[in-house]
């Protein structure tokens, strides 16, 4: 396989779903007897979950990761109350501005929007134009335009962008027609667009040709690859909104100076966005997004990729700052009491948001308006934030009443002849452009590796994975507990504590003889300590050949796996995002704790190997070199702490791994990913780059794909 480095052996298999063998048949029909035996001494060789600090070793991560949200949330704080004069209000807000940009990846360049009207129909009081434009080249935004009808209304007209929340048939949902139709009934233009996979802009076309991705799945799955570029899905909305405006002002039925923005859910996301980044926007209203991210990670936790921005927390962006940022510019907040996005944090960020206009001396210009339901942009929600945008775009403040309306149907509301823009003459994906990108960026990351200062390399592995060296790591509590005798070995039950909040379940498997005393091994699996701890098994032979072995749960694996269910809102999703919005990754997290537990295995070498030597004393403080074995996608920080620091590797050996980040982003699909990746690498380095380090000591076999 392509640019993999020196004594690679490549096995690329068909799915992510086989990164570990399936069982052959024989061995799937053993009897039930056997399976149980198998069952209790996995179980055996698990350490109590009281040891695990604060008990439930699944929750592990969220209880660690926790208190750094808090201690963030209080920097925030601190950092809001400073801001008290004119000066340092637009001095933060430039700078917020600065950092929401850069974490995202930038906004691309303007091209030309080649807008097409595919149709026209007309309901009493307005018409709606059937619109295609191109945010990107070939990059196709299918979009309604609903707009007064001209003897009641004259133009120009205000126009006001919606996006739409996290519906499959997207502008094409009850709710999001009825804010267009009732703002054009209420003499404004509004064009209701289509995110990326929803409605008519499916990314991935399946078998059949229908989206084979929609919503929060789509989004995730561009996401992915997106991280490893230094971008965000949230890129791609915010710069189709951003166009979707360009489209209205280059309309001469609407008034350029008069731009508002409205959407829910997801589109409340993209409000948010989207009234903090453009200076076009004079008034807007994000309805059911709006919370504090304090609150939300206490609550439902983290949702889908565009709503996790890198080191947001980290760098004090909290919900209150899209409100903050675009100071003292209308904002109605539209929430609802019984939100899954709660309710106390939209209150909270409010409350900050409307101290700080009152700063500016325009408290009137924020306001909150709170329905008695669930997430919905339900019809008093419409009438209130239709009435705030004809208050600020119209001069007009009156109460609003939605009449009945006909809604457009599916063959009305269609853009496109097939309902999909990828089947549009030279259709690009969003999949598409991030290839386009890894592509641009391949040449100077080969560079970069072929003339660069390997040094210079492992320092920006260190900065963008979040690697401390080993020496600057602290010294681990190890606690025993139990041992466990097999034939011709003794495994010991450990605890190993790298850090306050994080337990570490681990094997150290001793042989009872051996004429190689001081060999020792660090085995860590995807799935764990016990995964191929079963007498019989791939540790077992090691220590049958003379190796002590010590094997371990990185975080998040083995018992301190987090809650997996099916589809992408798994807790090991939520707990990977949280670190995300921290600036933290789970590689360079797992890769510390491999650290860790080289050096303490070595440690544990080197006094069996001084045993019994006269100069004992003076051999036991000498540090062994390590073999790395590594089985899944743990590899992955396996690799990097070997890369980083190779004089404590005697040898690396890595198996079913992913074979490179940048087929992550060519494969186009993926699944389960999310504590392998780390934001930014791609412009830096590819895995094959980190065994290039390593040379021959290391071996890689059976790589997958994503």
């Amino acid at each position: 396989m392509r640019r993999l480095a020196l004594c690679i052996v490549v096995s690329v298999l068909a799915l992510a779903s086989r990164a570990l063998p399936r069982l052959p048949m024989a061995a799937a029909a053993e009897p039930a007897a056997k399976a149980e035996a198998a069952s209790l001494a996995a179980n055996e060789l698990d350490l109590p979950a009281e040891k695990i600090e604060g008990g439930e070793p699944d929750r592990m991560m969220r209880r660690y990761l926790m208190p750094f949200v808090n201690q963030a949330a209080e920097r925030w704080r601190a950092d809001y109350e400073k801001r008290t004069k004119p000066e340092e209000i637009a001095a933060y807000q430039k700078a917020a501005r600065e950092k929401f940009l850069k974490a995202i990846g930038g906004l691309p360049e303007r091209t030309p929007l080649e807008p097409q009207v595919t149709g026209t129909v007309s309901r009493p009081g307005y018409r709606v134009e059937k619109v295609i434009f191109q945010s990107r080249p070939k990059f196709f935004v299918t979009a309604l335009l609903f707009l007064p009808e001209s003897e009641t209304f004259k133009p120009p007209y205000p126009g006001v962008v919606v996006p739409c929340g996290h519906s499959n048939i997207g502008k094409g949902y009850p709710s999001y027609q009825s804010m267009g139709a009732l703002l054009a009934l209420n003499g404004m233009a509004a064009l209701v667009f289509d995110p990326i996979d929803q409605g008519e802009r499916g990314q991935y076309l399946g078998e059949g040709g229908w989206p084979k991705l929609q919503g929060t799945a789509g989004h995730t799955n561009v996401g992915m690859g997106s991280v490893l570029l230094g971008q965000n899905t949230a890129r791609f909305e915010i710069w189709d909104g951003m166009r979707a405006i360009d489209y209205l002002q280059s309309r001469p039925e609407v008034d350029q100076k008069r731009i508002g923005c409205t959407g829910n859910s997801g589109g409340g996301t993209q409000t948010s966005y989207l009234m903090a980044l453009d200076d076009r926007i004079i008034c807007a209203s994000p309805s059911c997004y709006i919370t504090s991210l304090p609150r939300l990670l206490a609550t439902i936790g983290p949702q889908d990729a565009e709503q996790n921005i890198f080191a947001q927390l980290a760098e004090g962006i909290d919900h209150a700052d899209y409100i903050m940022m675009r100071a003292p510019s209308p904002v109605l907040l539209c929430t609802a009491t019984k939100d899954f996005f709660d309710i106390s944090g939209s209150w909270d960020s409010f409350r900050c948001a409307k101290r700080l206009y009152s700063r500016l001396g325009l408290a009137e210009r924020v306001d909150l308006l709170e329905c008695d339901a669930g997430h919905n942009y339900d019809t008093p929600a419409r009438e209130g934030v239709v009435r705030w945008m004809s208050r600020w775009l119209l001069g007009k403040d009156h109460a609003i009443e939605e009449p009945q309306m006909t809604l457009l149907t599916e063959d009305e509301y269609r853009c496109t002849g097939d309902g999909k823009v990828m089947t549009l003459p030279g259709a690009r994906s969003a999949y598409d452009l991030n290839e386009d990108e890894e592509r641009r960026m391949l040449p100077m990351r080969e560079a970069a590796w072929k003339t660069g200062n390997v040094a210079e390399r492992q320092e920006a592995m260190r900065r963008l994975a979040g690697i401390r060296k080993v020496a600057d790591l602290p010294t681990p509590q190890v606690e025993p507990l139990g041992t466990i005798v097999r034939n011709g070995y003794v495994i010991e039950r450990l605890a190993i504590r790298p850090e306050q909040g994080i337990t570490l379940p681990a094997l150290f498997f001793s042989p009872q003889k051996s004429d190689q005393p001081g060999n020792v091994v660090l085995y860590v699996h995807q799935q764990g300590k016990a995964a191929d701890a079963a007498p019989g098994g791939p540790i077992e032979r090691l220590v049958q050949a003379g190796n002590a072995v010590l094997a371990v749960d990185l975080r998040g694996t083995g018992q301190t796996q987090a809650t997996l269910k099916e589809g992408y809102y798994t807790d090991e999703f939520q707990d990977a995002y949280v670190a995300y919005l921290l600036g933290r990754s789970f590689v360079g997290m797992r890769a510390e704790d491999v650290l860790v537990c080289a050096r303490y295995a070595a440690q544990r070498a080197a006094a069996m190997r001084s045993q019994g030597q006269e100069d004992a004393a003076k051999d036991a403080g000498k540090v062994a070199e390590v073999q790395l074995v590594a089985v899944g996608n743990v590899g992955i920080p396996a690799l990097h702490a070997a890369a980083l620091e190779p004089e404590l590797f005697q040898s690396v050996k890595v198996s079913r791994m992913l074979a490179s980040w940048a087929g992550v982003i060519h494969g186009r699909l993926n699944k389960g990913l999310v504590t392998h990746v780390v934001h930014g690498v791609l412009p830096q380095y590819d895995l094959p780059n980190l065994a290039g380090i390593l040379g021959d000591k290391v071996t890689i076999e059976q790589s997958v794909d994503p």
